[in-house]
C-alpha cells in the first residue's frame, strides 16, 4: 500500500522558514500543496532563496518578524490570520546556538539562546493556538533536538531550551487533544546545515562512525518527518518526541 500526502487547502506558518532545516520544511510542505507562511528575522536571507521557493509553488507569503518579540509576533499572526482566515499547521523551527561552557557562559548568551528557542515557541503558539481551537483542529510540530533529551558539554543553554520545547509540546498536546489538536516535537540528530559545513572532516568523519546510518542528516530528513506529523497518517500521534538521528543516541 503506498501514499501520498496530499496538503493542498492546508495553511502553514514555518518560524526560521527561509534557511536551513526550515527552508527544506517550507519546501517540502509546498510540494504537498500547503500554502506556506515563512516567518524570519532575516528578509535578506528570505530574499536570496525567493525564486528557489518560487520554482516549487508560488503559494508562499513572507513575514519579517523577531520570534522573540512578543509583540510583533501577535501583530504577525494577526496579519496572516487576516489574509489567510485560518492557520491548520504550525512549524516551530526557529533556533540559535551560542555555545560555551557553563561557568563562562554570559548571561546574554543565555538568555538569548532561551529567548529564540523556547520563548518564541510560547509567544507564536499561544497566539496560533487561540485560532486553531475555534476551528477544533490543528497540527503543532516543534524542532527539538537530541541534546534536550540527553544534554551536552557546551550547550547548557541550548539543552535547556531544547528540553523546555519537549515538555512544552507534551503539556500542549494534553491540554488540546480534546479540542482536536495534535502537538509533537522532532528531536534531529546531526544535520548538515552551513555551521556544520565549517567542521573539518576528520571531526565529520568521527561523527559518522557514531552514526549507524554512516552519515550526517540532511535537512529533508527532518523535513520529511515534519510532513508525515502534518498528514492524515499520523492522525492518533499526539504528545511524543519523534528521534530522526540516524539511529546516533550519544
Amino acid at each position: 500500500m503506498s501514499f501520498c500526502i496530499e496538503l493542498t487547502g492546508k495553511t502553514a506558518i514555518v518560524t526560521g522558514g527561509s534557511s536551513g532545516i526550515g527552508l527544506s520544511i517550507s519546501q517540502v510542505l509546498l510540494n504537498a500543496g500547503a500554502r506556506v507562511m515563512i516567518i524570519d528575522i532575516d528578509e535578506k536571507r528570505f530574499i536570496s532563496v525567493k525564486d528557489e521557493i518560487k520554482k516549487i509553488s508560488p503559494e508562499f507569503d513572507f513575514y519579517e518578524a523577531d520570534i522573540k518579540n512578543s509583540e510583533k509576533i501577535s501583530e504577525t499572526v494577526q496579519k496572516i490570520i487576516s489574509k489567510e482566515s485560518k492557520i491548520d499547521i504550525l512549524i516551530n523551527n526557529a533556533g540559535i546556538v551560542k555555545d560555551g561552557l557553563l561557568i563562562r557562559m554570559n548571561d546574554e548568551d543565555w538568555l538569548d539562546v532561551i529567548n529564540v528557542n523556547l520563548n518564541g515557541m510560547f509567544y507564536i503558539t499561544k497566539n496560533v493556538l487561540k485560532h486553531m481551537v475555534k476551528a477544533k483542529s490543528g497540527r503543532i510540530i516543534s524542532i527539538a533536538s537530541v541534546i534536550g533529551e540527553i544534554g551536552n558539554a557546551g550547550q547548557a543553554n541550548y539543552a535547556a531550551s531544547k528540553a523546555g520545547i519537549i515538555a512544552l509540546t507534551k503539556s500542549i498536546a494534553k491540554e488540546y487533544a480534546a479540542r482536536g489538536i495534535l502537538a509533537n516535537a522532532i528531536a534531529p540528530g546531526f544535520i548538515k546545515t552551513i555551521m556544520t559545513d565549517k567542521l573539518p572532516e576528520d571531526v565529520k568523519d568521527a561523527i559518522k562512525k557514531g552514526i549507524p546510518l554512516n552519515r550526517i542528516g540532511e535537512p529533508y530528513d527532518i523535513a520529511n518527518a515534519v510532513l508525515f506529523l502534518c498528514s492524515e497518517l499520523s492522525g492518533y500521534i499526539t504528545g511524543t518526541v519523534m528521534n530522526v538521528n540516524g539511529g546516533m543516541y550519544m
